[in-house]
């Protein structure tokens, strides 16, 4: 009831009001108050032009890379770490985003990478208790 009241009714008087000039000149006669109208149903149709660029164009949206390992050490077939115990003294933060500039260790990187891929990748953290 609500919806068709707003597409049988509400939307076509609202269309039906707005000062669209009949002829090209006609734009250039319309004053501030006629312009400021406008602004919303522009501002609409703009969003909406966006929205669907962005989800019917291919070269609108990031292209996925299927690769985890972005940069770090890519001249190696494998990239493996190792590291004793005991020279950990405290607490050490690994990386397992692969985006540390600081590699092995966590930098914080993961949290753009999350907030782009909607990932929720975090480090490993080993705490070395002291008996």
């Amino acid at each position: 009831m609500v919806v068709g009241h707003l597409v049988k009714v509400t939307l076509p008087n609202y269309l039906a009001g707005l000062p669209i000039p009949d002829t090209f000149t006609g734009w250039f006669k319309l004053g501030i108050k006629d312009w400021l109208s406008l602004i919303p149903p522009t501002a609409a149709v703009a969003g909406l032009t966006y929205v669907g660029y962005l989800a019917f164009c291919p070269h609108g949206r990031p292209k996925p890379d299927g690769r985890v390992n972005p940069c770090v050490r890519k001249d190696n077939p494998k990239v493996v770490d190792s590291f004793d115990v005991e020279d950990i003294t405290e607490k050490v933060c690994f990386c397992r985003c692969w985006r540390s500039k600081n590699w092995p260790y966590c930098d914080g990187a993961h949290g753009k990478h999350n907030k782009e891929t909607g990932d929720n990748v975090g480090p490993v953290v080993v705490n070395v208790k002291k008996a």
